[in-house]
C-alpha cells in the first residue's frame, strides 16, 4: 500500500498541470460545499443568538393562556392561580441544569415612570426578588443594588437599565434622584446592564420585528413594594439560570410542570408555559432549509462533474502505461496488484483535490463573511466527511480505469506503440 502512494504522488508530480486540471473539478465542488455548509452552520448560529443572546443562558417560564403570555394589564387576576412560594423556587434549584431561580411580576409602562417633566411610555417594569439580578446575569453600572434591609423595610427604591436612565435623566446621574411609579414616589439607587451585552444582527425590517426588542427601557423594584402599585396576590413568573443554553427547552418544561401542578383555575387554557426559545430558533432555521439542501445538491453536481474527469484522465494513463502494465504482469504481477496500483492513484488525486478543496472553502466562507458580514461557522465533520467523500469518489471513479488496466493481456501489452 505505502509502495503504491508513493508511486501515485510521484506519477502526480510527473504530470503536475494535468494532474491539477483533473483535481480541479473535485476542488470546487468541495469547496463549495463547505463554505455553503459553514454559512449555513453560521447563519444557523446567528439565529440562535438573536433570539437568545450570547451567553444568556436564562429561560422565563410564565403563564399562559393558550399560545399567548397572559397579560394582566387587560385581563386583570385570574381565579385559581395562587401565589409561588418560597419552597416552591427553592424546589427548582434542585432541578437538573438549574444554577438560579428568581420569581418576577411585570407590568408594561404607559405612562406610569416620571421624573420631572420626563416620563417613559413603553418599556416593563417589574417587581423582583433578591436573587434576581444574579439569576439574570445583571451587574451594576452605578450605585448599588438591592439588599435584604430593602424587602425587609419596605423600601421604595428602584433600580433603572441604561435606556430608562437615558430617557429619563438624559445623560444626569439618576442615584439618589426620585421616580414617580404610578404616583407612588420611588428613591433610584442604581443603574443595572447585561454581564455581557449582545445586540442582534438586524439586516431586514422581518428580523427587526422578529429579534428586536423594546428599547424604552426597564424599571426594577422589590416585589415587597409591588403591591403598593398594582394590588395583591398577582401570577408572579420565574426565571431560571441554567449550566448551557442547550438545556433551556428540559429545564424549562420541567419547572412548568411543577408549577402548573399548583394551579386550580377552570379554563383549562390557562397555564404556566416556558418560552422555548430554542425552538423559536430551530422553526427559523427550518425556513431556509430546502434552498439550503438544493445549494449543496448543485455544489454536489461539480462533484459528479470532478469523478468523470477523473476517470477519463485514468483511462489515458492506462493507454499511456500500456507496456509499463504489460512488463509488470509477464514478470508475475497479479490482478490484484496491478488494479491495487490505479485504485490507490485514483484515490491519492481526488483525496489530495479534496483536502485542498476544504482549504479553499473556508477561505472563501472568510471571505463571504467579511463581505456580507455573516456569521460563519467551520464544520470540522463536515470537512472530514468532505475529504473521505473525495476519496470514495476517486475509488468509484478509478474502479473502470483500474479493471481495465488489471485485465490486459501481458502480451498485447508488450506490442502496444
Amino acid at each position: 500500500m505505502l509502495e503504491n502512494i508513493r508511486l501515485s504522488f510521484q506519477g502526480l508530480w510527473s504530470h503536475k498541470m494535468r494532474s491539477f486540471l483533473t483535481m480541479l473539478g473535485i476542488i470546487i465542488g468541495i469547496a463549495a460545499i463547505i463554505a455553503i455548509v459553514s454559512t449555513i452552520k453560521g447563519t444557523n448560529e446567528q439565529i440562535k443568538e438573536n433570539l437568545i443572546g450570547s451567553g444568556d443562558n436564562t429561560v422565563n417560564v410564565q403563564l399562559y393562556q393558550g399560545d399567548e403570555v397572559y397579560e394582566l394589564d387587560y385581563m386583570g387576576i385570574p381565579d385559581g392561580v395562587p401565589v409561588i412560594l418560597e419552597e416552591t423556587r427553592l424546589k427548582m434549584l434542585d432541578l437538573k441544569h438549574v444554577e438560579g431561580a428568581s420569581l418576577f411580576t411585570s407590568r408594561g409602562i404607559y405612562n406610569t415612570v416620571y421624573y420631572k417633566n420626563s416620563g417613559i411610555s413603553g418599556g416593563k417594569i417589574f417587581g423582583v426578588d433578591l436573587n434576581y439580578l444574579d439569576a439574570c446575569n445583571y451587574v451594576i453600572r452605578q450605585g448599588r443594588g438591592f439588599t435584604a434591609s430593602d424587602y425587609k423595610k419596605f423600601r421604595k427604591v428602584a433600580l433603572l437599565d441604561e435606556s430608562a436612565s437615558e430617557t429619563l435623566f438624559q445623560g444626569e446621574s439618576p442615584v439618589g434622584k426620585v421616580v414617580e411609579i404610578q404616583k407612588e414616589p420611588y428613591t433610584v439607587i442604581g443603574i443595572i446592564a447585561k454581564a455581557k451585552k449582545f445586540e442582534p444582527v438586524i439586516n431586514t425590517m422581518e428580523e427587526y420585528y422578529t429579534y428586536s426588542e423594546n428599547n424604552t427601557g426597564a424599571v426594577y423594584v422589590p416585589d415587597t413594594t409591588w403591591p403598593l402599585l398594582y394590588g395583591y396576590d398577582e401570577p408572579q413568573s420565574l426565571v431560571l439560570k441554567l449550566d448551557s443554553v442547550d438545556n433551556m427547552t428540559v429545564a424549562g418544561k420541567e419547572a412548568a410542570a411543577i408549577l402548573n401542578g399548583g394551579l386550580s383555575v377552570t379554563d383549562d387554557t390557562i397555564k404556566y408555559k416556558a418560552a422555548d426559545l430554542l425552538k423559536q430558533a430551530e422553526d427559523l432555521q427550518k425556513l431556509g432549509q430546502s434552498t439550503n439542501t438544493m445549494l449543496i445538491w448543485i455544489a454536489g453536481i461539480s462533484l459528479l462533474v470532478g469523478g468523470i474527469g477523473v476517470m477519463n484522465i485514468m483511462l489515458v494513463s492506462v493507454t499511456e502505461r500500456t507496456q509499463e502494465i504489460g512488463l509488470k504482469k509477464a514478470i508475475g504481477a497479479r490482478k490484484g496488484k496491478v488494479l491495487g496500483q490505479f485504485l490507490t492513484e485514483a484515490a491519492v488525486l481526488t483525496s489530495l483535490g479534496g483536502l485542498i478543496g476544504v482549504i479553499v472553502g473556508i477561505v472563501l466562507a472568510e471571505v463571504i463573511s467579511k463581505v456580507t458580514g455573516t456569521l460563519v461557522a467551520i464544520s470540522i465533520p463536515a470537512a472530514v466527511l468532505a475529504v473521505i467523500f473525495s476519496m470514495v469518489i476517486g475509488i468509484v471513479f478509478g474502479l473502470l480505469p483500474s479493471y481495465k488496466a488489471a485485465n490486459l493481456d501481458p502480451i498485447e501489452a508488450l506490442r502496444h506503440e
